[in-house]
């Protein structure tokens, strides 16, 4: 019986490369794999080529998606090409790292919860923990590259005993500097990666030597005594040829003394024993996820992770000439973008990059050679264009799949029918995607992606549409491999996309803390055709507007309520008693709306100036299709508008957009708008309120001051009688008025003026306008003699 350790650096190509040979040379008759035992039985799919990587093992606790925990595997991870090699030879595969029952029953802060200090950053948007690995050191895992750096000592927060924090060291530092490095990831790649012929014992003797005096903190022994007592699992059960892949840094724990028989120096089975006895459990279940190398990324947050896992997935997919193939599929990627890249242009990036390592002692130029070789020659020094390839190739944009035989809860399953159903397939980097409502195809996409925000599945993010109507629809599309989380915590919701949004709609329905909330929510719920979640929307709906008595309120609840009920129409889910809502809306803030318009301060008055904007902006909706009659929502609240629009204690602001709004709706002709106008800015009012009131009265546009000379006139009269102490006090009142106004609006608006100027025939808006320009000799002066001195004729 023989017990092979072989050290690797997860996610490490020219360790997963070295392994491949290894076992092919060793032939063992079981391979243990550092990793979670709950997934022994998922191992056997790694046969299917559907199961295609990067992918992750996910283990989680029913009931608690938020307790969960990845493991993440890509083509050039040691530990997947171990999985290869096992289920290609029809060899046992065992994992044998700490349960995730154990790991996901410890409570946050505990210290073999997932995501404690101990273990380093948990995975980005899982929560927990990624994969027993660590907090440190380099871009990669120190586990023979980044993962001892994070478990060489007990948590930051000290032992248990409230002892000095435990000081970590970085194994794979300590080996650079030994080597003469100031960088452990440039030295991991030229010792290892780059050579792709470092020995396992070259390794281990390595990370023996590192580990000298070393006690491991509680949850790294609790792990190695794991790993332990599974090798003996395998020695009992009679395998003569014993496999054991796991992080380099764990080789000298589970080795024993070199020379002797397995076992000999190690912690005896009863020591180990004791060390695991009483640990929590919980129940856990586990799964194949797809993962993207996005996600793989140091800068994720995940604990284990290398900067750059397209350029190791290039490493492992071409070991021959790396960097020749690299920057000719930079220049490939530069040239799609129409960028100009010449054959040429690569021959002397790749003579760049060789030189550097040469000026640099390394064995083969890397990355960093290979991207400055980018940035000098194929972008001439351009940085868009070196980032467009660090995103494209240094990280990649790749999605794994995992097969339709993988365990799954319900709505994973449904979900990918619907995307198969609807040929909307899941990739990693976004892409735009328009929808016309009026096809079918795109009708039923639409809803899909709807129904999947109401469940917090964020893979659809609406844009823009370019087109016009209300027949368009753009949505941003990008998978990301939480979303399996969020699905697995949706699916206590239903086992069904549109059940489980049903559900959810009903319950957010019940939640909703103000009316505004439940239209938008409404709003929501149409475009997702969710018919049966309409009532309890509605019925809570109305029981909160009758309670509601802020008209602020209501006019914040009003619009997203008009866009629902003309939205679900053109979309052919109306939805019944939307219409008598809104109505009862509307009526109430006819109603009261004279009462909370007065006597109020600035900001108060700007807040209801943008809810009567918003709220008249809708009303047309609502009036569309309904003949003229005095009843019509239109007419009613134009009444009410008038009605409020001759008080005599309203902000400037509100009344001069209401004198607006009535005069472009026909309710109020030129001549009376432009009493209101002379009245109030007239000296008897403050020339802030009166500026107020020009602010309200043109902030839709100055288009009208440009087509009504008499309207401009008084503006114009107005603003050229002011002191000027007044005028500098309405000045930054009138520039953010003025300034709102496109170009064009206040060039014409200019031009207008001056015509004004040139018809009066006096004062100083005459020299504006009568053609000649009108120039102060005393004040042009100096100007004068600095233009001739630049010239040279002074």
């Amino acid at each position: 019986m023989t017990v092979h350790v072989l050290g690797v650096r997860h996610h490490g190509p020219g360790s997963a490369r070295c392994l491949r040979a290894e076992l092919a040379r060793l032939r063992p008759d079981v391979v243990l794999i550092e990793g979670p035992p709950e997934a022994d039985g998922l191992v056997g799919l790694a046969a299917d080529p559907d199961l295609r990587p990067p992918v992750a093992l996910l283990a989680h606790v029913p009931g608690e998606p938020s307790r969960a925990a990845f493991w993440p595997f890509a083509v050039f991870s040691p530990e997947w090409q171990a999985i290869r090699h096992a289920v290609e030879a029809g060899v046992p595969v065992r994992f044998c790292d700490l349960p995730a029952a154990h790991s996901l029953a410890a409570r946050p802060g505990e210290p073999d919860a997932p995501g404690a200090p101990q273990d380093g950053p948990a995975e980005a948007g899982a929560g927990p923990r990624a994969p027993g690995d660590a907090a440190g050191g380099t871009d990669g895992d120190a586990d023979g590259g980044g993962e001892a750096a994070g478990e060489t000592g007990g948590g930051p927060g000290g032992d248990e005993d409230g002892g000095a924090p435990a000081v970590r060291t970085d194994p794979i530092g300590g080996l650079a500097r030994a080597a003469g490095y100031d960088d452990p990831e440039r030295w991991w790649e030229d010792a290892v990666e780059h050579r792709g012929d470092t020995p396992f014992a070259v390794i281990a003797e390595a990370m023996a030597a590192v580990r000298e005096g070393h006690v491991p903190e509680e949850h790294e022994a609790r792990r190695e005594a794991f790993m332990r007592r599974t090798i003996r699992g395998a020695v009992r059960d009679g395998f003569e040829r014993i496999a054991v892949v796991c992080g380099a840094w764990h080789v000298p724990a589970l080795t024993g003394t070199p020379g002797k028989a397995w076992g000999a120096g190690l912690p005896p089975a009863k020591a180990d024993d004791a060390l695991l006895r009483g640990l929590p459990r919980a129940k856990v279940e586990t799964t194949w996820v797809p993962w993207t190398y996005g996600r793989l990324t140091a800068r994720s947050g995940y604990g284990a992770g290398v900067a750059s896992p397209g350029w190791y997935h290039h490493l492992f997919a071409a070991p021959d000439r790396p960097v020749e193939r690299w920057l000719t599929e930079a220049a490939a990627v530069l040239r799609a973008e129409d960028l100009p890249v010449s054959s040429a242009h690569v021959i002397e990036a790749v003579r760049l990059a060789h030189s550097l390592a040469v000026l640099r002692g390394r064995p083969l130029a890397g990355l960093a050679e290979a991207t400055e070789a980018v940035r000098a020659v194929l972008c001439e020094g351009g940085e868009a264009p070196v980032e467009l390839i660090r995103r494209r190739m240094v990280v990649g944009d790749r999605l794994g799949h995992v097969p339709d035989s993988t365990p799954m809860v319900p709505l994973q399953r449904h979900l990918r029918a619907e995307q198969r159903r609807l040929r909307l397939k899941p990739e990693a980097p976004e892409r735009e995607l328009d929808l016309d409502l009026r096809k079918p195809l795109d009708l039923e996409r639409s809803r899909l992606l709807h129904r999947l925000l109401l469940l917090g599945v964020g893979w659809g993010a609406p844009r823009p549409s370019r087109g016009r109507g209300t027949f368009r629809e753009s949505w941003t599309l990008a998978w990301r491999p939480e979303f399996d989380i969020d699905l697995i915590e949706a699916s206590a919701w239903g086992t069904t996309v549109p059940s489980a949004a049903t559900a959810r709609v009903r319950d957010l329905a019940a939640a909703a803390p103000a009316l505004p909330v439940l239209t938008a929510l409404l709003e929501r719920c149409l475009p997702a055709d969710l018919p049966q979640a309409l009532p309890a929307v509605l019925e809570e709906l109305s029981a909160r507007a009758a309670l509601d008595g802020d008209v602020t309120h209501l006019m914040a609840a009003l619009p997203a309520l008009v866009r629902a009920q003309r939205y679900g129409d053109v979309r052919g889910t109306p939805a019944a008693g939307l219409a008598a809502i809104s109505d009862a809306l509307l009526t109430r803030i006819c109603v009261g709306l004279g009462a909370a318009a007065g006597g109020l301060d600035d900001d108060a008055a700007r807040d209801l100036t943008g809810r009567i904007d918003e709220v008249h902006a809708e009303i047309g909706l609502l009036d569309a299709g309904e003949e003229a009659a005095d009843d019509r929502p239109g007419t009613r609240w134009l009444g009410a508008l008038r009605g409020v629009c001759g008080r005599s204690d309203l902000h400037g602001l509100i009344e001069g957009r209401l004198v607006r709004i009535l005069l472009d709706a026909g309710d109020l002709d030129t001549a009376r708008a432009e009493r209101r106008m002379s009245r109030a800015m007239s000296a008897g009012h403050p020339p802030a309120r009166a500026a107020a009131w020009i602010e309200g009265f043109v902030s839709g546009g100055g288009l009208l001051l440009v087509h009504d000379a008499r309207l401009l006139g008084l503006v114009d009269g107005w603003l050229t009688g002011l002191d000027p102490e007044a005028f500098v006090g309405v000045l930054p009142l009138l520039r953010r008025t003025f300034g709102a106004f496109a170009a064009p609006e206040r060039r014409a608006v200019g031009e207008r003026v001056r015509s004004l100027g040139a018809g009066a025939g006096t004062g100083p808006g005459d020299r504006a306008g009568s053609g000649e320009e009108a120039v102060d000799d005393e004040r042009a002066a100096a100007a004068v003699r600095t233009v001739l001195t630049i010239l040279g004729r002074v």
